[in-house]
């Protein structure tokens, strides 16, 4: 609710910013017309026409800085009912687009992914943070739509890599040996919201995922 206190700051800051856009506010303007017209000779009166089309323009500077405070308000609003939407999310199973699998050690982990059509052969490549490739797993007769493949959590030497934040990417062959188009998915349980600026990021097991890039949301 607008009380009187904040109407009358909003007026005050409205004053102030026109006066640093224009040199003035409607106010000093008048002032100096009452002025101007007081000190002019009455014997050669000044034509007010210029002062009229003058005041008309702060008037229109006026009402266009109105409007652009009252879109930065709905604006505001919007992205305060985007956050609300957003927590809405937390505990709740989502599927999104996205190459980040968070791996913890010792534990294997599921790399999902979605196929353009169907495919002959897949192979997955899979890199750590440091964009080096660590592990590459490949796959037979695959369909089109949804999938998964299975990785053990080892890298190509056969060992247990470190816990950590690792990306893939699928590429599939048909029969023809043509490529095949393979997206990456992420799918985890949202267990948190951060704000970055004004946009508010799911996160789940420390992989970030934008509200946008979400497919599929399941309850819990």
């Amino acid at each position: 609710m607008v009380n009187a206190v904040t109407a009358t700051t909003n007026a005050a800051d409205g004053a102030a910013a026109m006066k640093k856009a224009t040199g003035m506010n409607k106010d000093d303007f008048l002032k100096l017309f009452v002025t101007q017209l007081q000190q002019q000779d009455p014997l050669k009166p000044q034509d007010g026409s210029q002062f009229i089309a003058q005041l008309a323009q702060l008037s229109q500077v006026e009402q266009a800085y109105n409007t652009n405070t009252n879109l930065q308000s709905l604006l505001a609003a919007q992205n305060n009912n985007t956050v609300v939407s957003a927590v809405s999310f937390i505990g709740k199973d989502v599927l999104a687009t996205g190459n980040q699998v968070a791996l913890t050690a010792g534990s294997p982990a599921n790399l999902n992914f979605r196929l353009s059509e169907p495919a002959s052969s897949l192979k997955v490549d899979i890199r750590d943070a440091a964009g080096n490739l660590v592990r590459t797993l490949t796959s037979g007769q695959t369909a089109a739509g949804d999938g998964s493949i299975a990785w053990d959590g080892k890298g190509g030497n056969g060992l247990l890599l470190s816990s950590g934040t690792y990306t893939f990417e699928v590429t599939g062959m048909n029969a023809s040996g043509g490529a095949v188009a393979g997206t990456s998915l992420v799918s985890g349980r949202i267990d948190g919201v951060r704000i970055d600026g004004s946009t508010p990021i799911l996160t789940a097991g420390g992989i970030d995922i934008g509200m946008g890039a979400v497919l599929q949301v399941k309850g819990v």
